[in-house]
């Protein structure tokens, strides 16, 4: 069964919290980053993306990079703009987007239970990626960002969350986006004790959702603190790293989507040709098409938008893997048609999540830098939990999840 373990925080004084709370590191490149921290020394964007506040020609991995991170984040605390609660909480998380509001538990999860598989996982990891937030991990001595972690639906926590949400948050504040973030503490003993033992004792697996290489780091930081600890009990917190806990049902992802510089020396009617022996193509004109089920995807090719309806021999929905739109995409057109094998090392395609909308793939052919596009119908997070439960990997960039979390709220300290 899953831990779930309250922690001391440390959080940002309310009044600060509207100018600390920042997108997370992977979101922005470094320039965006320094963009946006133009004016606003408060940013959590120093702490986690702390490259913005040293020459720009300085490698984002060098050790003075963690160095600066480790740097301003005590000076963020040594000015006290940012305290440590005096006894372990949880907190809710609340975000609302387009009216919509889901509630994540946030707490600490256990490193043993993502070693033992307790925390499900869906994909893949860079270990280049993994050694980036570990060093950051390793440097700062904090969880500085969470991750975002899901679980299956339990009517025991949505009674308790209910209760505190009832009551005033610390935080309320929305972004540029509109995005709404608010943030309740739990520090009511009772309350307190009876969440831990719900997820003991209730709840069987969790699933990380989005940030597998914090996640990896965070876990991976863990297990060497344990080996080079020889008094090591399993208690200490660096046994434990940041997470919020949001329930599968209130979960939204959204579609991530492809665009392709080229046709791989196809002209046009003889890739739309092609394009028959998998999908039934209906050309849709200029006006833009969002495909509206599973197995069902739209493309955008010289001024046109087309239906793309895959045929019963392309997917197996008996099959995690064989029943995703983006293994149909690879398996059909991709891989065979544009010759385009390996999503993570191939330069010729990139991909857009669906929060920037189908006019963004439009703009991208329309300027030449892209040929053709492709948008997909989102995963469900029954597919997300199917596919972790039965021990598979997605291909890469299959979900993209929004609204983010936003960083700086809670920091867990690994002492």
């Amino acid at each position: 069964m899953a831990i779930v373990k309250p922690f001391k925080g440390y959080r940002p004084i309310p009044e600060k919290v509207g100018r600390i709370a920042s997108r997370p590191y992977d979101v922005l490149n470094s320039e965006e980053a320094r963009n946006e921290v133009s004016g606003n020394e408060l940013s959590f964007l120093h702490v986690v993306k702390p490259e913005v506040d040293l020459p720009e020609d300085l490698n984002p991995y060098d050790d003075r990079v963690y160095q600066k991170a480790h740097e301003n984040l005590q000076q963020l605390i040594g000015d006290q703009v940012f305290i440590q609660d005096d006894k372990p909480c949880y907190y809710i998380y609340a975000q609302t987007m387009d009216g919509v509001t889901q509630y994540g538990l946030v707490g600490c999860a256990s490193v043993q239970d993502y070693m033992d598989d307790v925390i499900k996982k869906h994909e893949l990891t860079r270990p280049d990626k993994e050694e980036d937030r570990m060093n950051h991990v390793r440097v700062t001595n904090f969880n500085a960002e969470p991750v975002f972690f899901s679980y299956p639906d339990n009517d025991h926590i949505d009674t308790l969350v209910d209760d505190v949400v009832s009551r005033k948050p610390v935080y309320k504040f929305t972004t540029d986006e509109g995005f709404g973030h608010e943030l309740w503490v739990v520090d009511d003993p009772q309350q307190v004790a009876a969440i831990e033992k719900i997820f003991r004792e209730e709840i069987p697996v969790t699933y990380v959702a989005d940030g597998h290489h914090r996640t990896a780091a965070a876990a991976l930081v863990g297990a060497e603190r344990k080996r080079n600890n020889p008094d090591h009990k399993g208690d200490e917190e660096y046994n434990f790293f940041l997470a919020v806990h949001f329930p599968a049902s209130q979960l939204r992802i959204i579609d991530y989507n492809r665009v392709v510089k080229d046709l791989n020396g196809h002209t046009p009617d003889e890739f739309l040709t092609a394009l028959n022996e998998h999908f039934e193509v209906v050309n849709y004109g200029a006006r833009e098409y969002k495909p509206q089920q599973l197995h069902e995807l739209s493309m955008y090719l010289e001024g046109n938008w087309y239906i793309l309806r895959a045929k019963p021999h392309t997917y197996d929905d008996n099959d995690p893997i064989m029943a995703l739109d983006v293994t149909v995409l690879s398996d059909a057109v991709l891989t065979p048609l544009l010759d385009i094998t390996d999503l993570r090392k191939s330069k010729r395609i990139d991909f857009v999540g669906g929060i920037r909308g189908l006019n963004e793939l439009k703009r991208r052919v329309d300027s030449g830098e892209m040929k053709v596009a492709f948008a997909l119908y989102p995963v469900s997070m029954t597919q997300l939990m199917d596919i972790a439960d039965t021990g598979n990997i997605m291909p890469p960039k299959t979900t993209w999840f929004e609204p983010k979390l936003r960083s700086g709220l809670v920091l867990h300290s690994l002492d």
